[in-house]
C-alpha cells in the first residue's frame, strides 16, 4: 500500500510538473541592459580619407516575446532613442539619435527545460532624428550636414533564457543588426560618407512568461 501510495505522489507531481509548463503562458516580456558596439565600416563618398563612427553605448532594452508553438516564437525588441555622438575623420561633428525597433523570429531548441536556447532572424527598421551634424572643422568653414532619416536592415540573434523560478528566467542575448545611413552636405546633395553602425548588441536581463 504504501508503494502504492508514493507511485501515486509521483504521478500527481509529472502532472502537475507538465500543468505548469502549460501554464507558462504565450507571452513573455524581458527588461535587460544591452551594450552596443557600433562596427563603424564606413566609406568616403569626396575621395577623402575620412571616416565617420558612432560611439559604443550602455542603455536599456524591452522585448515582448509571443510564442505560437513550443518552439516558435516572435519577438519585438524595443528601447527609446538612443543619442550618438558622430565623429568625422577623428573629429567631433555633432550628434544624432535614432530609434531601432527590431522583429525577429525565433526557434527555441529545449522549451521546457531548465535551459532554452534559441536563435533568430528578422528585420530591423531605424529612424534617425535630431541632426545636428556639420563638417566645418574637417572641410573647412560651415559644412552643415543632412542624413537619409531612415534605415532598414537584418537582424540576427543567439541567446538563452535560464529558469530561476516559476515563469521566470534570466537572460542573455547577443544580436547583429544592420544599420546604416547616407550622409550628404545641404543644399548641394553632394554625398559625403556613409554611416554604418551594424553593431553587435549584448545583453543581459530578466524575463517573465505568463
Amino acid at each position: 500500500m504504501k508503494a502504492i501510495k508514493w507511485v501515486g505522489v509521483a504521478a500527481l507531481a509529472a502532472v502537475a510538473g507538465v500543468a505548469n509548463a502549460a501554464d507558462e503562458g504565450n507571452w513573455m516580456v524581458r527588461a535587460r541592459a544591452l551594450y552596443m558596439n557600433p562596427d563603424n565600416d564606413n566609406s568616403g563618398g569626396l575621395n577623402l580619407p575620412i571616416d565617420v563612427k558612432a560611439e559604443n553605448k550602455t542603455f536599456p532594452e524591452i522585448d515582448i516575446t509571443y510564442f505560437f508553438t513550443k518552439n516558435i516564437a516572435a519577438e519585438l525588441i524595443l528601447t527609446y532613442p538612443q543619442k550618438h555622438d558622430v565623429e568625422l575623420g577623428g573629429v567631433g561633428i555633432g550628434s544624432i539619435k535614432h530609434l531601432p525597433p527590431t522583429l525577429t523570429l525565433q526557434y527555441h531548441f529545449n522549451p521546457e527545460g531548465t535551459i532554452r536556447p534559441y536563435a533568430g532572424l528578422g528585420l530591423n527598421y531605424t529612424r534617425f532624428s535630431s541632426v545636428d551634424l556639420d563638417a566645418g572643422s574637417v572641410l573647412g568653414g560651415s559644412v552643415p550636414l543632412r542624413i537619409d532619416r531612415s534605415s532598414f536592415g537584418w537582424a540576427a540573434q543567439v541567446g538563452a533564457d535560464f529558469q530561476i523560478a516559476p515563469k521566470w528566467f534570466f537572460n542573455v542575448d547577443v544580436k547583429y543588426v544592420s544599420i546604416d545611413t547616407d550622409i550628404f552636405v545641404k543644399g548641394t546633395g553632394a554625398k559625403v560618407t556613409s554611416l554604418n553602425i551594424d553593431p553587435m548588441l549584448y545583453s543581459v536581463g530578466i524575463g517573465y512568461r505568463f
